[in-house]
């Protein structure tokens, strides 16, 4: 499936779409790093974006949680929304509670234990409901797959936990505000491949509950744990669809260029 045709995507086997983009073009200065992208995450479904390094993948899920506009210079024209809500018309941190983000490399805040990394979200949007502050931290922690490593030491500082459980529990700090959707950057490309299991474990069981987009280079990992993927080149969506035919018989021949090794 093309770029053209992603937007509309609507065959009778398709799931429902909760983000969606249309003609989302971002930049840097004069230059755009992604152009024209429509692109629809369909609800409860893992979606794969990859492409070479460079090709505005990362850009691409920068914007759809309004990160990309921290940064001094950048621009951003198109449309992009959630649940049917234009994202741009939306408070940018009412947003990131929607719209959750974990990076490449593990990012606990190291003044805190693990406890209180987990909580900060919840604390700081003052998120309690009906449960305490500790059932809740639990609570995502185990989501997380975390919770039988770290239940003896939760007032331990984060930074103790090893490369792989550090980025769980960056993944339950996301969690813990109860997104709809989890944006994750190569989020385990600074990982060993034990670690890499176990994420990617994690992710299978979390699409139960919500809509992951995961940018990797990896391709076999976007093979293993996703249903859709979007193939990037040169800031384009270049194609898009199911990611067994993606990867199995791809529609346009870069695609089939850079998943057959010929180039990136």
């Amino acid at each position: 499936m093309s770029s053209a045709d992603s937007g509309g995507f609507r065959s009778a086997l398709a799931p429902t779409p909760i983000l969606e983009t249309k003609d989302l073009s971002a930049g840097y200065g004069s230059g755009d790093a992604i152009k024209n992208v429509c692109i629809q995450f369909y609800d409860r479904k893992i979606t794969a974006i990859i492409g070479p390094s460079g090709c505005g993948k990362s850009t691409l899920i920068r914007c759809l949680n309004r990160m990309h506009e921290e940064i001094p210079g950048t621009t951003v024209e198109g449309g992009a929304a959630l649940a049917g809500k234009d994202i741009f018309q939306m408070d940018p941190v009412l947003l990131r509670r929607q719209v959750g983000m974990v990076f490449q490399r593990p990012n606990p805040f190291p003044s805190m234990t693990i406890f209180q990394n987990v909580a900060a979200g919840l604390v700081l949007n003052g998120l309690r409901g009906d449960k305490s502050l500790e059932e809740l931290v639990e609570e995502s922690l185990r989501q997380a797959a975390l919770w039988d490593e770290v239940k003896v030491k939760l007032r331990s500082p984060a930074t103790d936990l090893s490369g792989g459980q550090q980025q769980r529990l960056c993944i339950a700090r996301a969690l813990a505000v109860q997104p709809k959707v989890l944006l994750l950057d190569e989020p385990c490309s600074a990982l060993d491949p034990i670690a890499t299991a176990k994420i990617e474990e994690l992710l299978m069981e979390l699409k139960k509950n919500l809509t992951i987009v995961i940018v990797t280079h990896n391709m076999q990992q976007a093979a293993r744990v996703s249903d859709f993927t979007g193939f990037m080149l040169l800031g384009e969506l270049v194609e898009f669809g199911p990611t067994d035919t993606m990867f199995t018989n791809p529609q346009d021949s870069r695609t089939q260029g850079y998943i057959t090794g010929r180039f990136g």
